[in-house]
């Protein structure tokens, strides 16, 4: 496949899909022309890296062509579900367990060097980050501040376990990003938090600048002595919730 964004992001957007997608459906969710993204999808059918399937017409007319994404992988789906299963039954150790997980993943990952010198750098980093890893993530500045910003993720390789297991599956992809930030400055900066499922088939990462976090991209960086680990629970959360400043004369 070219070193295309277009069809990066529809591959991705039909890898976490439940079921074969058509072009309209995808020109919706994209935001581009039906007639783009149905060249994008010629090009991936070529490559072998999605399929078509006939569906239904939507009333009366020619039956649809949908398409969904060529599995590379086999059992991944039922590996993971087994790995979520073994964490045991209560929802809150899991997600922490999954958090440690996602940052030993995010310890061991070899990632480009960006420095996160500003929370504007965090969220660079963190879109280059999940574009790899497959999410299509979309910039939401709409809802964005000085202190907060707001990632869309579009896509997901696990979206499907992550219905059922959002406390696992998002827990280790909050405590990855979470560690790739601490690596390039941000530690005890900026908390990671991860919703899922904000609405039907998009979930949302936020990242929070931490009151000593301000001072600490004010005055310049000190010796680290603890990682910010945001908490991620199955329901969706309001953010501002998990940030809880220290009073100042524990700071």
């Amino acid at each position: 496949m070219s070193d295309s964004w277009p069809r990066r992001r529809l591959l991705a957007i039909l890898r976490g899909a439940s079921e074969p997608l058509d072009a309209q459906e995808l020109a919706k969710i994209t935001g581009q022309h039906v007639t783009t993204v149905r060249f994008h999808l010629d090009v991936l059918t070529r490559e072998s890296l999605v399929r078509q399937f006939q569906q239904p017409p939507r009333g009366r007319g020619r039956p649809r062509i949908g398409y969904r994404a060529v599995q590379r992988t086999v059992g991944y789906q039922e590996l993971a579900q087994v790995l979520a299963d073994q964490l045991g039954p209560d929802a809150r150790r899991r997600a922490e367990a999954a958090v440690a997980a996602g940052r030993a993943w995010g310890a061991k990952l070899d990632v480009v060097e960006q420095p996160a010198e500003s929370l504007a750098d965090a969220k660079d980093l963190a879109m280059s980050l999940m574009s790899e890893l497959g999410f299509a993530p979309e910039r939401d500045p709409a809802g964005d501040t000085d202190e907060k910003v707001t990632i869309r993720l579009t896509a997901c390789p696990l979206r499907e376990l992550a219905r059922t297991h959002s406390e696992v599956v998002c827990g280790v992809h909050q405590g990855l990003i979470q560690e790739v930030l601490d690596r390039n400055g941000a530690r005890e900066r900026i908390a990671v938090t991860l919703d899922p499922f904000v609405e039907a088939e998009v979930c949302e990462l936020r990242l929070a600048l931490l009151a000593v976090g301000r001072e600490r991209y004010d005055e310049g960086p000190r010796p680290a002595q603890a990682s910010v680990v945001g908490r991620l629970t199955p329901q969706v959360r309001d953010t501002d919730s998990d940030i809880v400043e220290q009073p100042a004369q524990q700071r």
